[in-house]
């Protein structure tokens, strides 16, 4: 890759904008109201707004290793209380990917180094669901179904935040599970049961 042409991208990028309105990035500078908390994985396939269709302004992003949830994250504990708390975003959604590396990695018994801690909370899922895993022979469909799951797990995790739980009280916000086959390009709804789960874990996880 030729780094100049990353700025030579740019100015094409800009001349494009400018011809949609010659006030595109006046408006693009008065600030952010986005609806929409989008937390994916850090896989350079896998682009949020291009995916959604959606542009600058119009949602904000996290993105790390596998699209992890991790309560002593400050990274994305701190992404998720601003979005929440200060963007009033209403939905937030964990997208994770088909053929993730990071689920992959996690699966091997290689000692990866830093990453080691990291991947443990993907052996987790593994362990919570391993009866259902084990009984999948393909290892490709493994795999998918581990991302799917991991997905899942995640939405759990924030829902356990005092953040979303204050925010669905006070104004229905909603989290979701997506996957994003990066062999068709699909975006799947993996329909993830938000009051459902909410339900099951107040006992133990409930924040006033």
């Amino acid at each position: 890759m030729d780094i100049k042409q990353v700025f030579e991208n740019n100015k094409k990028w800009i001349a494009e904008k400018l011809a949609t309105g010659p006030d595109y990035f006046d408006k693009l500078g008065q600030g952010q109201n986005p609806e929409l908390l989008y937390i994916g994985c850090s896989d350079s396939r896998v682009t949020a707004e291009e995916l959604m269709g959606l542009g600058p302004g119009e949602v904000f992003v996290h993105r790390n290793i596998a699209n992890m949830v991790i309560s002593i994250d400050l990274n994305v504990m701190s992404v998720i209380n601003y979005a929440v708390n200060n963007l009033k975003v209403n939905h937030v959604v964990v997208c994770g990917h088909y053929a993730c590396g990071g689920v992959k990695a996690a699966m091997q018994s290689a000692d990866l180094g830093i990453l080691n801690p990291w991947l443990r909370n993907i052996r987790d899922v593994y362990r919570i669901h391993r009866n259902e895993l084990n009984a999948i022979e393909d290892e490709e469909k493994k795999y998918d179904r581990l991302v799917e799951l991991n997905v899942q797990e995640q939405c759990v995790n924030l829902i356990k935040t005092a953040a979303v739980q204050k925010a669905y009280r006070d104004r229905n916000l909603k989290v979701y599970g997506w996957v994003f086959d990066v062999h068709s390009g699909k975006l799947i709804d993996l329909k993830i049961d938000f009051e459902g789960i909410l339900k099951n874990i107040m006992e133990i996880y409930h924040l006033d």
